[in-house]
């Protein structure tokens, strides 16, 4: 497979018709932004077919351009960048309206697009090239968003999104698409949400700051006010990603397996499944230990109400920890991670935000060297499927800064209400087992 990149364009948000420029936007970071701030950046690829009477470069291009201008003026913090002064407490997103932009890349690619955008085994490394990367003038400022328009000739194109988690979380990013999408296909305005850009109304106690940064802290081996991202390393050439369905049929049959004792979420039965396999598929010592990690999001959960249109990160990181292998990899495995995680699904739902945090610090100060760490991202609440820019919804969504560990993505089901879909990225040996395991467990 071979990339191309034919353009690169630096795209401002657009202006209004009554001034010549936007205005300069400071921006604090709130509490739930600041564990991402040296995390791995959010990247997914959307797929969309093309229709072979369609031009990409004289209608589809132009449409994008123009309509992601636009809506970087409704999402300004985009177009900025995230910095950290010594003299700073904690980061800000700046916004100055002469110099920030987000960087648009446009390539060609030779690849299969029907084989890319598949669900089957497909090497991961032909999926990484085709998202961008954010750009960092120092270790204590770098852009908060990158993006990657590759066409595949007579065949479909793909939009590749790398973004900074400290800028938005799932459910911001999704509310993005879906609003860049409305304005390229009607014209008009953004859809039914306008995003609410105020991180002021993020009601936790101001101590809790410092106790998040001090875990970011912790785990930096740079400068207390570094943003430094943690090196993205080489993708093995034998790391394949697959996309696997989990029918609201076998969602039904996997909470039948505890109905009696649990009210059981698609979510908890899904998770349970899938870190039960995964753990499996590892094998080794039985007593060797495993955790497994999930985002709640607290937008319901704070004493004050957050808009519904809130723009930014507002999860939290929670943690299933203190469990051997063979808890969750036995006889009783799949039965055993179900209560695991319902268990901390319902406490996210009885402690404050405050106990939370202090949780989900002492569990990964006193993590085991050698810890499986299990975890998922993404949501089947999202709608990623709805991003119709006027050519169709996608073919495919897949989250790609999955291959960096162990982590699933989820999602809705393109064609059916209902399920999951899943992503996955493993080496091609343990891919294998872990599609039979999950398989036979079903």
């Amino acid at each position: 497979m071979a990339i191309k990149v034919t353009k690169t364009s630096r795209v401002k948000p657009a202006t209004n018709s009554s001034h010549n420029t936007t205005n300069s936007l400071l921006l604090p970071l709130a509490f739930f932004d600041l564990r991402w701030i040296t995390f791995h950046p959010t990247e997914r690829v959307i797929f969309y077919k093309l229709d072979e009477h369609t031009s990409f470069h004289s209608l589809i291009l132009p449409k994008l351009e123009r309509s992601l201008s636009t809506v970087l003026r409704h999402y300004l913090p985009l177009a900025g960048r995230l910095r950290w002064s010594p003299q700073d407490p904690k980061p800000h997103i700046l916004v100055l309206p002469d110099d920030d932009h987000v960087t648009l890349t446009v390539a060609e690619s030779d690849a299969d697009f029907s084989f890319l955008s598949g669900k089957g085994i497909r090497p991961e490394t032909e999926i990484r090239s085709l998202i961008p990367e954010l750009h960092a003038s120092s270790c204590d400022e770098l852009s908060l968003l990158s993006l990657q328009v590759t066409l595949f000739p007579n065949q479909g194109f793909s939009i590749g999104i790398t973004a900074h988690h400290s800028a938005m979380d799932g459910k911001s990013m999704s509310m993005l698409l879906k609003s860049w999408a409305h304005l390229c296909k009607h014209g008009t305005n953004i859809g039914d949400i306008t995003p609410f850009l105020d991180r002021t109304v993020i009601d936790v106690p101001a101590s809790l700051d410092a106790r998040i940064l001090g875990v970011v802290s912790y785990f930096s081996q740079d400068k207390r006010s570094s943003l430094k991202l943690p090196p993205s390393g080489e993708i093995s050439p034998d790391m394949v990603r697959i996309t696997l369905e989990l029918t609201r049929e076998n969602v039904d049959k996997l909470k039948s397996t505890r109905s009696h004792l649990l009210r059981l979420s698609t979510f908890v039965v899904a998770n349970a499944c899938l870190w039960s396999c995964l753990v499996k598929t590892r094998g080794g010592d039985a007593d060797r230990p495993v955790r497994f990690m999930y985002a709640a999001d607290f937008r319901n959960r704070l004493g004050k109400p957050v808009p519904e249109g809130y723009f930014g990160s507002c999860v939290l990181s929670v943690g299933c920890f203190g469990h051997k292998a063979g808890d969750v990899s036995g006889g009783d495995g799949f039965v055993n991670a179900v209560e695991i995680i319902s268990d901390s699904v319902r406490g996210v739902g009885s402690l404050d935000v405050g106990a939370l945090c202090e949780l989900y610090i002492d569990g990964t100060m006193g993590v085991e060297p050698g810890t499986q760490t299990v975890s998922i991202v993404g949501s089947n609440q999202f709608g990623l499927y709805e991003s119709d820019f006027g050519w169709g919804k996608p073919v495919r969504c897949e989250t790609v800064s999955i291959d960096r560990n162990e982590a699933f993505s989820m999602s809705e089901r393109r064609d059916e209400a209902g399920g999951v879909e899943i992503g996955l990225c493993l080496k091609k040996c343990e891919m294998d087992l872990f599609v039979s395991l999950f398989q036979n467990g079903l």
